[in-house]
């Protein structure tokens, strides 16, 4: 269900929160690409264990806000140009972290004019929830150590092969064909950094964030936005709004992901004006109808308030990520 925009905002607010910037755009891409490579310099140049983990946390992080780029991207906001928009959204966002925007676009609409209903195809994302502190631990650490990448990376790979009965040559063409954009982009990066003296730091600081820490904090954000949500059929209750503090935003929910409710109810808003939005709404005095939660540890508790696992685990979701 979509919510009219009209039913919220002015014309007139609906004409400034609408507006896109090129500029803005390229400052974004700009900063996730060189908070990563800012943070493998930090561990080049002061290498110790705390160093390795702030820049695993930081490259996880912001994969994850490159994806989140996509996103924008995928709903037409990230540049005004929309040559410029698709192919950043495409070359510079979502095939580094192995995401098809154009494969993606589709599906996404269809969760956006479905939310949270039987057609939703992100529903089995949130439908399991709530789920048992115990559940919650095991998800975290199949995460942590690489073994949700695994399992959706061998899915992807599987399905971008084919049928089995196909001959092996004819099976590895559609792989490249369906991942050529993933291969491309990471070919340049890794010889970027192989010129540049560091080849390590590929396989260390992206290939393995991307395995681990991106994992988890994309199971955290698909947790936050639509799990128990307190009305299904509301949009102003079907999806949740996170406020989310400095160290939040920089380890979790880069890039306003955490405006989730705003972004359902007026698709039309670019991530960096989502903040204007969701004030907008608190000065109209909507703050009691809304979902809005104080951040990621609250909702954590309230998507494991279930007491004990059931005979089977259903909510496993072996890796599946909902940008």
């Amino acid at each position: 269900m979509l919510a009219k925009p009209s039913d919220y905002l002015s014309p007139a607010e609906v004409r400034a929160l609408r507006r896109k910037s090129d500029v803005v755009g390229g400052l974004l891409v700009l900063h996730a690409w060189a908070l990563v490579l800012g943070a493998m310099a930090l561990f080049v140049l002061w290498p110790n264990p705390l160093s390795f983990v702030l820049a695993v946390m930081v490259i996880g992080t912001r994969q994850l806000g490159l994806a989140i780029l996509m996103h924008d991207a995928a709903h037409g906001l990230l540049f005004d140009n929309r040559s410029l928009n698709d192919w950043s959204g495409r070359w510079l966002c979502g095939a580094p972290v192995g995401a098809s925007m154009a494969l993606y676009r589709p599906y996404h609409l269809k969760h956006h004019r479905h939310t949270q209903q039987a057609e939703d195809p992100d529903l089995v994302l949130s439908a399991p929830f709530p789920i048992s502190r115990a559940s919650l631990r095991r998800k975290i650490v199949r995460d942590l150590i690489g073994e949700t990448a695994f399992q959706r990376r061998g899915e992807q790979i599987r399905r971008a092969l084919g049928p089995a009965t196909q001959p092996m040559t004819h099976r590895l063409m559609n792989l490249l064909r369906h991942e050529r954009d993933f291969f491309i982009t990471n070919a340049v990066l890794a010889a970027g950094l192989a010129i540049a003296g560091w080849w390590w730091l590929y396989p260390v600081l992206w290939l393995l964030p991307l395995a681990t820490w991106y994992q988890l904090v994309s199971r955290i954000r698909n947790i936050a936005e639509h799990a128990v949500v307190p009305d299904n059929d509301d949009p102003l209750c079907n999806t949740r709004t996170t406020r989310a503090n400095l160290l939040e935003r920089l380890f979790i929910a880069p890039y306003w992901v955490n405006y989730h409710l705003e972004h359902h109810l007026f698709l039309f808003v670019p991530c960096w004006r989502l903040p204007a939005a969701h004030r907008l709404l608190l000065a109209k005095g909507l703050k009691p109808r809304m979902e809005v939660r104080r951040g990621y540890l609250e909702v954590l508790k309230r998507a494991t308030s279930k007491l004990t696992d059931g005979p089977r685990d259903p909510s496993r979701m072996r890796g599946a990520q909902h940008i």
